[in-house]
């Protein structure tokens, strides 16, 4: 397997962060590697936002 192009993007989720890369990737998940570089952190109460979760996405290629 060769690594090739890495993104790295924000979601108020891991679950929303991983879904915008594949979307912007145009690729299914199988065909990435996903790092959690960190997790999202809920506000007071458990308000969503105070921090937002973000991940890096690498695209895999198999080398022939």
């Amino acid at each position: 397997m060769k690594e090739d192009k890495a993104i790295e993007i924000e979601g108020n989720t891991v679950e929303e962060a991983i879904k915008k890369a594949l979307q912007q990737l145009q690729l299914p998940r199988k065909k990435v590697r996903v790092e959690i570089i960190s997790e999202e952190a809920k506000g007071l109460f458990g308000m969503p936002g105070t921090k937002l979760a973000k991940v890096r996405v690498t695209i895999i290629r198999e080398i022939r």
